[in-house]
Parts: structure tokens; C-alpha cells; sequence
């Protein structure tokens, strides 16, 4: 049952089928229907019918279910992070201390956020009006999360907007479903009323495409690459819904001359193979000084070169495969490319043996590639970290702001004034000094530039999910304004 549609399992009503499969071996975790416009039809429906009561339901009535569902998740941890270590290809140890627990902190945020949406001060801002402020749910969510972390992306989008009083029909990638549907019957075990949550399970093509252009769909956000959130646009603009996106990333990764240069290795090292470098936010270029660049690059590769590529069932294992063979391949293809005109100091290989089962990839290392080059410029969303020196602090912020990207950055220097000016002069939703991907429920997540807009996280994600109303009463009684007159004179009585 690969639909969960007004509380209930469901098979799509068409006759395509699927495959999820574990990219660590190859081997069939689930076999899958796949949603088409008909299945969108039914769950947005389902959506649109649900949301009067939720929308008008107390934040205190909604707090509960959150504050329930973050308890099963909690429960269920060890089951969920074994499915998401299978569909995703992740070690268990990411799925287990990272991906399962940061669902359950979100859906336990958003139980306490949900209590707290505010509008401005009820006061009198013209001598014969009291005006108000109500914050309202938006009204159906549509929404499309990537694979490459589907629990927590289906957290990120689900919880804020519900905790605002939204309903939403949730796509996630056909290639890994298994955790959301999961999710959405959790929700519905804790209370959470039939229609608020519907999850269809299909291709961008049959079933993101009408979930985006739905003309019952009031808001869509999408979290993916900038190519298909410029689709997203386009499909909003026909009839001028709100768009939330979380688009890619090129996070550069600047290590002054006065930076620890053994933190600013492991940093980058665990900044860049996060999730086999398949996250948005990790860091991909090391803008580095010039007097530390060789003991940097020197540090990084012995570092890569002991990283364990192994089964994703041992915790041992510190990288798992990248999610296809056929993004293996592209990653790899970019590599390859690169040797004409860069060094490939360690990595750029397949794994052989019983890796070869799976699509595997090892850390890679490339120096000397030219600033406006394919590597460097390119999100290529698997293990390649690419290093480039520079000299001045005016040149660490030119480069390190010289992409189209804007979501996450980080700067290493002891210097306090370094690290506000990077904090300040580089163009990111997130800066990060001395450390490079923590994230938390309470701050907001998002970026600037062809990174999109709006945020996940965070109360500040209730400006995405809400609509500010203005109320304005009548204080005087009189039938006959002072105002009228600039309009129409009556007649005299």
C-alpha cells in the first residue's frame, strides 16, 4: 500500500509499479504502486475537506498530536532508522544518531511552536478603528521532498505546516517512500484527524507535475536541485500560488591563516562526506589561505584515504553508497572530466569487490582546478571535496560568494573580527564559524540566491505557512463616515 490518502493505506488506481531498492547492494526493500493525477485528485480532496476543522482547531488541540507523534516517533526509532538505512543506502549510525532523532526534536519543537503563532498588538491606529492581526493557515500544502534524506525532509515539511493549521498532501521520492508513509500513519495514530496528512508516492512527471499545478492547491514547496525548483516556479506562477523552496548548494568551506588547521581538517572532512556528500549544505569548496593549503590538503587525503566504506547494516561503516549507479555515474563522469585540468589527489575510483554490488563511491580530493571550472562551480551532490588557495581576506570572500548558490558557508579563524566580517560579507542563509553542518530545530534553515527561499526549522517557518490577515472594527456607531465625503455627498435629510 504505497499511498496514504484520508488516514487509510492505498494502492495507486493506476497499474504502475516500482521498485525501492537498497543502493548498498542492489538487493528489493519494496515493491511499490506509483500515484498518478488521479491519486493527486483524491488526496488533495481529502486535504481540502480536512482543512476547516484543522485550520479552526486551538494551537492547544494541535500541540497534542505533534507532542504524540513526536513520543512514536521516538518509539519507533530503531524500525525507522533500519528502513531509512535500506531505501537510502545510509549507515546506521547516521540513520540512527542523526536523521531518526532529529525528526523526533523537529515533531517536538513544532508540538511546543504550534502554541505560539503571534500577530501584532490589537490597538487603535486611527482615532475611530481598533485594528488586530490574525495569523491563518495558508489552506492545502503541496509538497515534494527529495531522497536524500526522506524521513527528516517529510518532518521539515510537514511539521511546521500542520502546527500552523494547514493541511498537505506530501510527494516523496519514488525511490525512497518507505519512512514518510510510515510517518503519515504515526500522525494519524496520534490523533492527527483523516485528511490533514495525504502522502502520494509516484514520479515527478505523473504525480508531482499535477500535485504542483493543482488548482485546489493553494501553496507548493519543494526541496530539491535549482533546475527542477525553476519547474516549480513556472507551475506556481499559472495560478499564483505561494512557493517555498530549498534549492541547491556550493557551500564553501574558508580556512584562514590563523584558523586551528586539525579542526579545519576533521571539519571538512565530516562536512563533506555527510550523508556520502549528498546534502545541500555540505561543504564542497575549502577556500584555503595559501600558507596552509598543502598541510590542509595533506591532512584531508590521509583522512579520506581511512575512511571505511562498508555494508550500511555495521556501525562501523562511515560511508555508504551515493543513492544510484546512475548518480554514481554522473558524480564519477565530472571527476574524470576534471583530471584534463585539476589533480585528483586521492579517490576518484569505484570500489571493487562486494562494493561493486552497490553504487559506491570513494571520497575524493581535487587541487589546482580553476575558480570558474565544472568542478568547481557545479553541484555535483556526491563524496568530492575541491580545494582552492587564496592569499587576502578580500579574496576569501570573492570566491567564497562566487556562485550562484547561497545556503550554507562556514569560516575558520580564531580571529573574532575574520569571523563576524565572513558572517556578515558572505552570502548564505547559514554561516557557520569554527564548524560546518550543525542544525538545529529552534534556528531556521534556508538559502538566498538560486538557493530559493523561505525557511524550514524554526518559528520563522510559520511566515512561509501562514497569511496575515488584518481585522479593522468601527468605533464610532454613525452611519455616516467623515471619510464618505471624499467619495460621494448625500443628500440632506
Amino acid at each position: 500500500m504505497s499511498q496514504y490518502i484520508d488516514g487509510k493505506r492505498r494502492e495507486a488506481l493506476g497499474t504502475a509499479r516500482d521498485l525501492v531498492r537498497d543502493p548498498s547492494n542492489g538487493e528489493v526493500v519494496a515493491e511499490i504502486s506509483l500515484a498518478g493525477a488521479e491519486d493527486v485528485d483524491a488526496a488533495v480532496a481529502a486535504a481540502r475537506a480536512a482543512f476547516p476543522a484543522w485550520s479552526g482547531a486551538t494551537p492547544g488541540e494541535r500541540s497534542a498530536v505533534l507532542q504524540r507523534l513526536a513520543g512514536l516517533l521516538e518509539a519507533e526509532a530503531e524500525d525507522l532508522a533500519q528502513t531509512e538505512s535500506r531505501q537510502a543506502g545510509k549507515p546506521i549510525r547516521l540513520a540512527r544518531e542523526f536523521d531518526v532523532p532529529g525528526t523526533v526534536d523537529n515533531a517536538a519543537f513544532f508540538a511546543g511552536a504550534a502554541r505560539t503563532l503571534e500577530g501584532q498588538a490589537t490597538a487603535e491606529y486611527s482615532p475611530d478603528h481598533t485594528s488586530s492581526i490574525r495569523r491563518e493557515a495558508v489552506g492545502v500544502v503541496g509538497s515534494i521532498a527529495p531522497w536524500n534524506y526522506p524521513l527528516q525532509m517529510a518532518g521539515w515539511k510537514v511539521l511546521p505546516a500542520v502546527a500552523a493549521g494547514n493541511t498537505i498532501v506530501l510527494k516523496p521520492s519514488e525511490l525512497t517512500p518507505l519512512t514518510t508513509l510510515r510517518l503519515a500513519e504515526l500522525a494519524t495514530q496520534a490523533g492527527m484527524p483523516d485528511g490533514v496528512l495525504n502522502v502520494v508516492t509516484g514520479t515527478g512527471a505523473d504525480c508531482g507535475a499535477p500535485l504542483l499545478r493543482h488548482p485546489q492547491v493553494d501553496m507548493v514547496s519543494f526541496t530539491g536541485s535549482t533546475k527542477v525548483g525553476r519547474t516549480v516556479l513556472e507551475a506556481a506562477a499559472t495560478s499564483a500560488k505561494r512557493v517555498h523552496l530549498e534549492l541547491g548548494g556550493k557551500a564553501p568551506f574558508v580556512v584562514f591563516d590563523d584558523a586551528d588547521l586539525d579542526a579545519a581538517v576533521q571539519g571538512a572532512v565530516a562536512a563533506s562526506l555527510i550523508n556520502t556528500g549528498q546534502d545541500c549544505t555540505a561543504a564542497t569548496r575549502a577556500i584555503v589561505h595559501r600558507s596552509l593549503h598543502d598541510a590542509f590538503v595533506a591532512g584531508v587525503a590521509d583522512l579520506f584515504a581511512a575512511v571505511r566504506l562498508g555494508p550500511t547494516a555495521d556501525p562501523a561503516t562511515d560511508l555508504g553508497p551515493v543513492i544510484s549507479t546512475a548518480h554514481r555515474d554522473r558524480i564519477a563522469a565530472v571527476v574524470e572530466r576534471s583530471r584534463a585540468y585539476a589533480k585528483v589527489v586521492v579517490g576518484g575510483t569505484v570500489p571493487g569487490g562486494e562494493l561493486a554490488r552497490g553504487s559506491y563511491y570513494a571520497p575524493t580530493l581535487v587541487t589546482g582546478a580553476d575558480p570558474q571550472s565544472e568542478v568547481v562551480r557545479d553541484e555535483i551532490f556526491g563524496p568530492v571535496l575541491v580545494v582552492l588557495p587564496f592569499d587576502t581576506d578580500d579574496e576569501a570572500i570573492t570566491l567564497a560568494n562566487d556562485t550562484p548558490y547561497g545556503l550554507a558557508a562556514s569560516a575558520w579563524t580564531r580571529d573574532l573580527y575574520r569571523g563576524l566580517r565572513a558572517t556578515r560579507e558572505i552570502r548564505a542563509g547559514c554561516v557557520w564559524v569554527n564548524d560546518h553542518i550543525p542544525i538545529i530545530s529552534e534556528m531556521p534553515h534556508g538559502g538566498m540566491k538560486e538557493s530559493g527561499f523561505g525557511k524550514d526549522m524554526s518559528t520563522y517557518s510559520f511566515e512561509d505557512y501562514t497569511v496575515v490577515k488584518h481585522v479593522m472594527f468601527d468605533l464610532t456607531g454613525v452611519a455616516a463616515k467623515p471619510w464618505h465625503r471624499t467619495v460621494f455627498t448625500p443628500p440632506e435629510h
